[in-house]
C-alpha cells in the first residue's frame, strides 16, 4: 500500500543544479524519517542526507554545503535540492522512509523508492 515515488533525475553538467523530489503515498499518517541515498556503479550504496518528522538534518559529508534536504510533512513529500553538482555525485538514488505510520499502526521497516539516475557530466 505504501509507495514512494522519485521524480528529478536527470544529466547535468558539473556545477549545475537538480532538485529530487520522493512523495510517499498510501493512506499514511505520518513518516518519522525520510531520506536520500544513492549508489553508484560498483559501490555500497550510502546516505546522502536526512530528515525527521521534526525537522533535525543530517548530510554525509561529501555533499555538506552543496545538497539541502527538507520536506513537507503534510504531503509527505521529501525534496533533495541538489548544488554544485560534481561527477562523483553521479549515481541512482533512493528515496527512504522510516517509521511509517498508517492506520494499521507503525511499519517496522524501510520503504524505498524505485531509484532515479544522476549523471553529473564533467
Amino acid at each position: 500500500q505504501v509507495q514512494l515515488v522519485e521524480s528529478g533525475g536527470g544529466l547535468v553538467q558539473a556545477g549545475g543544479s537538480l532538485r529530487l523530489s520522493c512523495a510517499a503515498s498510501g493512506s499514511i499518517f505520518s513518516i518519522n524519517a525520510m531520506g536520500w541515498y544513492r549508489q553508484a556503479p560498483g559501490k555500497q550504496r550510502e546516505l546522502v542526507a536526512t530528515v525527521t518528522r521534526g525537522g533535525s538534518t543530517h548530510y554525509a559529508d561529501s555533499v555538506k554545503g552543496r545538497f539541502t534536504i527538507s520536506r513537507d510533512n503534510a504531503k509527505n513529500t521529501v525534496f533533495l535540492q541538489m548544488n554544485s553538482l560534481k561527477p562523483e555525485d553521479t549515481a541512482d538514488y533512493f528515496c527512504n522512509a522510516k517509521g511509517v505510520v498508517t492506520s494499521r499502526g507503525v511499519y517496522g521497516y524501510d520503504f524505498w523508492g524505485q531509484g532515479t539516475q544522476v549523471t553529473v557530466s564533467s
